[in-house]
């Protein structure tokens, strides 16, 4: 049954051009009203219209007034079910839609945040064939996660939304499309095994003192050295003063990403190959760089550099 409806709506769409009115995409926040929302008897709801055509046939035919009543209750609460189906959806708001991190070939998480003035309860979102349903309570906005499969790095653009709900009785299916005017970044899958990328220092020789904040060892007290860094225990046990020594040697070295340095690779797999060792990068905690063509990334380290690598990463041509 439901898979009939679904062919119906789609030749429905076809031939109908006011529900094909919001296939556009529109900019957010994107409000539901009157004129794009639809509605239509749902397969209960279909049934229960011939029970009550045949209850009616028989309490005519019998002249049965508490069988007559019954039905006509039935049918006004049929009716009413249907203005709060519309009503569940009736000024609903998409207020914005944010989109997660995820590699190509994986499912990307998208949030949407809708906002309404008043409760509502037992709406569904589809996405594909992935479907959520949720409430809003009238004064915090509802947050729904769904996901969205991806196939390829780069911006992809959203596909439509469908919202809808058959609160509460069930007998009817109001709907509406949501189609946002916004693109998610994918990002590139990297390679599977390959060489390491090169090291800016390789050896001790090219190893950088920093100031760390344990202590490294003690020294003998050289000219300048601040009174504070003075050991004044050990000192008291040798014939010279000590000096607490806290420039340790970096323990890795910063990795240098180049673009031009992947020679005899064409442009997916230098990204793919560039993707592997942003990667590695990160797993190990080290510093990096990278340059792409128009854009040159300085050295950094953590999450927040990671992600805007890998953004510029997915963002090229």
């Amino acid at each position: 049954m439901r898979g009939l409806l679904q062919r119906l709506q789609r030749r429905a769409e076809k031939r109908l051009p006011a529900l094909t009115r919001y296939r556009r995409p529109e900019p957010l926040p994107i409000t539901l009203h009157r004129r794009r929302i639809y509605i239509v008897p749902s397969g209960f709801g279909l049934g229960f219209t011939v029970l009550l055509l045949v209850m009616l046939v028989g309490a005519l035919n019998y002249n049965n007034n508490a069988a007559l009543l019954l039905t006509c209750l039935l049918g006004a609460a049929s009716a009413a079910s249907m203005l709060v189906a519309f009503r569940n959806l009736d000024g609903l708001r998409l207020d914005h839609l944010r989109a997660g991190h995820a590699i190509a070939g994986e499912a990307i998480e998208l949030v949407c945040s809708f906002h309404s003035d008043r409760p509502r309860s037992a709406i569904r979102l589809d996405l594909d064939d992935e479907s959520t349903a949720f409430a809003v309570d009238g004064t915090d906005a509802a947050r729904v996660s769904l996901r969205l499969p991806t196939r390829r790095r780069g911006w992809q653009p959203l596909p439509r939304l469908r919202l809808w709900t058959s609160w509460p009785l069930g007998m009817f299916r109001a709907w509406s499309w949501l189609h946002p005017a916004q693109s998610v970044l994918v990002w590139p899958r990297p390679e599977a095994t390959g060489p390491a990328p090169r090291a800016m220092a390789d050896d001790a020789r090219h190893m950088q003192l920093h100031r760390g904040e344990e202590l490294a060892a003690l020294r003998d007290y050289r000219a300048g050295d601040p009174q504070r860094h003075i050991a004044w225990k050990p000192s008291a046990r040798h014939d010279d003063l000590l000096v607490k020594d806290f420039e340790q040697p970096r323990s890795q070295p910063q990795w240098s990403l180049d673009w031009r340095q992947l020679h005899g690779l064409d442009d997916e797999a230098r990204i793919a190959r560039l993707a592997r060792w942003l990667n590695e990068a990160q797993a190990q905690r080290r510093s990096f760089s990278l340059w792409l063509p128009g854009n040159d990334i300085g050295s950094g380290s953590g999450p927040q550099h990671y992600v805007r690598c890998m953004d510029a990463l997915a963002g090229l041509p």
